[in-house]
């Protein structure tokens, strides 16, 4: 492992463990603490969260028959308690003898039909039907009670979110608060789920670290502490902190300026545009410290300090067929973004040997087809195509490694909706990249960083504005890794 890359186990508080891992470690925790105990914490915290949430109200807790609505039956005697006009309305009765069940015993309170009419009658409703484990799409009879909540808050996911893709299966209502345990799940961050959660509550339940360490699991939240970006020492030079080469094409010279100028931002030692006898158009508006290179692609590439390339951003198919095999047959790390898809449209093949590729939804769907609605297992099945991280771009980017890792990032604003966004992050990815990180690494803190930017940029920003708000992205960055490693 490279001296600046923390070792994963620290970044276990950013663990994403889909719906099927969650049950494992339930079922490790189970071995340590009793179901009761961890049902009693969660339906408690529920309550808990409720009354930060809303002043008291009128409220129905709806229970399905399994765990989460013996939460639910929790979270109603709490609130009930606590003086609060409370009643339940059950889907199903609980499996007798089980956790469940024995919550449900302990409710004393009103118990009303599981119908639209009664959902109306209330101001806040409680959705703990089915939550994250859902494998089936929701009914209408089910969906018809939800929709009737003048307000919902729910239980772990709202029910019809997939909790492991995002995805809505079947139906799905808008909650204004989810209150989830122990870790977040990949639905709470992937769309739509993300908007359907509303706000989200992660909850402590005694669930052990111990448990969540036995079950192996390869997929995180997108922050700092993930990842580290090297450190610019003492003894830091120009090509210590890494080249970054780019291939600009003849007719878009703005897409290379636009990557140029994200790696700059980033931390590049050194920046340089490769463009033949497009050389004068370059030369005209290149800033200072960029250089405009000249000399034939095969002259370049003798210079072996220039490991890392970009490209795609701005060039035609032609210049694409022409640059891109002669830079895997060098042996360099390549960055394939833009005309590289269209190059390699219907044919994925074609980006094998890059080191990383970064298309939008829509140059994903033409190399590779319809990610469809599990878009983790997509991205994943093309960095296994391909053997080269994927970044999957868009307001909840995934960044797919071949062995499996994955990241999604949540960390960004509608504002990176612009024409150019994507060929800063490029820049931004490569010099990281050249700097030393590992390709996973460089891509996850990448994206973080240029949707940090672009947070910060102000309103309504071009493409041309994000890379001035790199730097300072990248001194956060170290501020709340500094946290998480010491």
């Amino acid at each position: 492992m490279p001296e600046n890359q923390p070792d994963r186990a620290i970044a276990r508080h950013l663990l994403l463990p889909a719906p099927d891992e969650m049950g494992r470690i339930d079922a490790a925790a189970a071995r340590v603490v009793p179901v009761a105990t961890l049902m009693e914490n969660a339906g408690r915290a529920v309550a808990r969260a409720i009354r930060r949430h809303t002043r008291p109200c009128r409220v129905l807790v709806l229970c399905g028959p399994g765990n989460n609505g013996g939460d639910g039956y929790v979270a109603a005697r709490r609130l009930a308690e606590q003086g609060w006009p409370v009643s339940v309305a059950m889907l199903a009765a609980p499996r007798p003898g089980g956790d469940a069940a024995a919550a449900a015993a302990l409710w004393h309170g009103p118990v009303v039909p599981f119908t639209p009419d009664a959902a109306r009658r209330f101001d806040l409703v409680v959705d703990g039907v089915f939550g994250a484990g859902l494998s089936r799409d929701v009914g209408a009879d089910i969906a018809a009670v939800l929709d009737a909540a003048p307000r919902l808050v729910a239980i772990d996911m709202p029910t019809g979110v997939d909790g492991a893709t995002g995805a809505v299966r079947g139906h799905a209502a808008q909650a204004e608060l989810t209150v989830t345990f122990c870790r977040l799940k990949p639905g709470h961050l992937l769309l739509p789920g993300r908007t359907l959660c509303g706000q989200v509550v992660l909850a402590d339940i005694g669930i052990p670290e111990s448990a969540v360490e036995s079950v192996p699991i390869r997929a995180w939240r997108n922050e700092p502490g993930l990842w580290r970006t090297p450190a610019c020492g003492v003894n830091s030079y120009k090509y210590s902190r890494g080249v970054v080469s780019i291939c600009g094409g003849r007719d878009m010279p703005g897409a290379a300026r636009l990557s140029a100028g994200g790696a700059r931002a980033a931390g590049a030692g050194l920046v340089r545009l490769a463009v033949g006898d497009s050389a004068e158009v370059y030369r005209m508006t290149a800033p200072p410290g960029l250089i405009v290179d000249s000399e034939p692609l095969d002259r370049l590439l003798e210079d072996s300090r220039r490991h890392v390339w970009v490209c795609g951003p701005g060039l035609s198919v032609a210049e694409v067929a022409q640059t891109f095999p002669a830079l895997l047959k060098a042996g360099r790390d390549v960055i394939a973004d833009a005309g590289a898809f269209t190059m390699a449209a219907g044919a994925p093949e074609r980006l094998a040997g890059a080191a990383i590729i970064t298309p939008h939804i829509g140059e994903f769907s033409r190399v590779f087809g319809r990610p469809g609605p599990d878009r983790l297992a997509a991205a994943r099945a093309a960095a296994v195509r391909t053997g080269a991280v994927t970044v999957l771009k868009g307001p909840d980017t995934i960044i797919a490694s071949p062995d499996g890792r994955v990241a999604i990032n949540d960390h960004a604003t509608p504002m990176l909706g612009t024409a150019g966004s994507g060929d800063t992050l490029t820049g931004i990815i490569a010099a990281l990249l050249a700097a030393g990180m590992p390709r996973w690494d460089a891509a996850c803190a990448g994206v973080w960083l240029h949707g940090d930017a672009a947070l910060h940029a102000g309103a309504w920003p071009v493409a041309e504005a994000f890379d001035l708000h790199v730097g300072d992205a990248r001194a956060r960055a170290e501020v709340l890794a500094q946290k998480v490693f010491g």
